[in-house]
């Protein structure tokens, strides 16, 4: 009875050995990814993100966990989604986007939050300031929004008899479709150009904007940056080619699926940053340590081909401006 009870002890040992050394392994931090769109529409986004991460030490499935909520391009779900991180109790949350960074800055003020914005986060009331951001937010901004005047002028000298200019936003992202009309409206003064403001909440709605820019005759279409209207570029792209309608995006994947002209920030390089902010912000560092970062870089696309199809001669000043030329 004794042997039978001292095996069966050493048994029962043994086999909560494994269960003892797993409870005992260290928690894997997570980072949790709040985005509005679907994880199809930013690939190369998230390989610069994890990039970043590589370079401060951390990587997905090793010593990193990334925990993804994706909102389908319904922004009412992101509140919703950001609490489900915090529940959760992510190391870090990274906010893609005004709708999305709202959405977390309500969910928590204590988990350390980056965000990757168009718009001036100062402005929409997430730091203190840019070099002193002050709370639980910091992140990135790449000046999509605070470059509209120069792509509109870089659309003027590709169609230079352009009096009356479509502005395609995104009213379900209104921070950002105002900020687009405000300084899209500013810049056309200066420039003695007619602005009429059409909305795209949807695919259909897109459609319907390139139909009514077509019917009213307008001269050129100038799109916001906004994550909805980026996701849907290669629709807009054959939709510009079919109405013949000169049109300027902010990202170069739109002249690289046929559009005309883009002018913006390097997007992908923004999420490398974040990246790289968020490993610092797991060995230690403090959000409210540390400064916005701000994009310095920013890229002109010309699609020469489209500007031959629409009977435009691209200015041999700008080509020479340009940093990719597709010809």
């Amino acid at each position: 009875m004794r042997r039978r009870k001292f095996i069966t002890l050493v048994g029962g040992a043994a086999a909560a050995w494994p269960l003892a050394a797993q409870a005992q392994q260290p928690r894997v931090p997570a980072i949790g990814f709040l985005d509005s769109r679907s994880p199809d529409a930013v690939g190369s986004r998230l390989t610069a993100f994890r990039q970043g991460l590589k370079e401060v030490g951390y990587v997905e499935g090793e010593n990193i966990a990334i925990v993804y909520r994706w909102a389908e391009n319904k922004n009412d779900r992101l509140p919703e989604l950001a609490v489900d991180l915090v529940q959760r109790q992510v190391a870090v949350i990274l906010a893609v986007g005004a709708p999305a960074t709202f959405a977390a800055k309500a969910a928590t003020t204590t988990i350390p939050t980056l965000f990757i914005l168009a718009e001036d986060p100062g402005r929409l009331g997430f730091v203190s300031s840019l070099a002193h951001p002050g709370g639980n937010m910091t992140g990135i901004n790449f000046l999509a929004a605070e470059v509209t005047t120069k792509r509109l002028e870089f659309l003027r000298q590709l169609v230079p008899h352009a009096t009356r200019i479509a502005v395609l936003v995104n009213q379900s992202d209104a921070t950002r479709a105002e900020v687009t009309v405000r300084d899209a409206k500013d810049a056309a003064r200066t420039m003695g150009l007619e602005i009429q403001v059409l909305n795209a909440d949807t695919a259909d709605e897109i459609d319907g904007a390139f139909e009514e820019s077509a019917r009213e005759h307008l001269d050129a279409l100038f799109m916001a940056a906004t994550p909805f209207l980026s996701i849907h570029l290669v629709q807009m792209a054959q939709l510009a080619a079919f109405y013949r309608l000169p049109a300027a995006h902010y990202q170069r994947e739109f002249t690289e699926a046929g559009g005309l002209m883009s002018y913006g920030s390097d997007i992908p390089e923004a999420f490398r940053q974040a990246g790289i902010y968020g490993g610092r912000i797991l060995k230690g560092e403090k959000p409210a340590e540390l400064p916005v970062v701000q994009s310095s870089k920013f890229e002109l696309s010309i699609n020469v081909r489209t500007a031959r199809m629409l009977g435009l001669t691209v200015p041999t000043q700008l080509l020479a401006t340009a940093d990719r030329v597709i010809d």
